[in-house]
């Protein structure tokens, strides 16, 4: 991948993910973080991905993928939950900025997940609009029970793939830039204790066989 244009989708992820391997294996390069940097990329912004995730505090995106600035497009809500400003932020990423990956991240011990398994199980509700949260995420903790699931990293894994195929059946625009092949969208996994980001989903980018969860 090269600074002035932007990669394929396959490229997008393959950098994505070697930013990772770096994070977790301590030989970070931080890269795009100077001054020269900096001032490339006031002008105008060319990221290469779309990051949804969390807001969870130790899912900082540019960290965890050893990236800098100018290089993901963030968007981030309690438990990765979706409204509309969530998809026009992303649709934006993607038709006005030209992305040609989105990244859903989801991560274990997430608290929304959490409070929406002790909703099904107990009734424990919250108050506000941190009850919205808990009820967006209700659907993906349904279905993860109706399967048998009862680890933690299978509710995880579930909304992961739940949120992936919302965003594709609620945005055409995004439904319409997978099918041309100019953007992908796929599903990560976060591992808080050693910082591994593991592919769940994938759609419009070829994945090797044994690497989804």
């Amino acid at each position: 991948m090269t600074d002035t244009q932007h990669p394929t989708p396959q490229e997008a992820l393959e950098t994505l993910l070697a930013g990772n391997t770096r994070f977790v294996s301590g030989t970070v390069e931080h890269p795009n973080q100077d001054a020269a940097r900096r001032s490339e990329t006031a002008p105008a912004q060319a990221p290469f991905a779309v990051l949804f995730g969390c807001s969870d505090s130790r899912l900082a995106a540019e960290i965890i993928f050893d990236r800098g600035l100018g290089d993901l497009f963030v968007v981030r809500t309690a438990g990765h939950v979706a409204g509309a400003e969530v998809l026009g932020s992303i649709e934006y990423g993607v038709s006005v900025l030209n992305c040609p990956l989105v990244v859903v991240l989801g991560h274990d011990s997430c608290g929304a997940v959490a409070a929406a398994r002790a909703a099904v199980a107990d009734g424990a509700t919250a108050g506000g609009y941190v009850r919205d949260v808990v009820e967006r995420v209700t659907p993906s903790v349904l279905a993860a029970r109706a399967a048998g699931h009862t680890e933690d990293a299978d509710f995880i894994d579930e909304h992961v793939r739940r949120t992936v195929d919302l965003l594709l059946e609620r945005s055409r625009h995004l439904a319409d830039a997978v099918q041309a092949g100019s953007t992908a969208v796929v599903g990560l996994s976060y591992r808080l204790a050693d910082g591994t980001a593991r592919l769940v989903t994938a759609r419009g980018v070829q994945i090797p066989d044994g690497t989804l969860a």
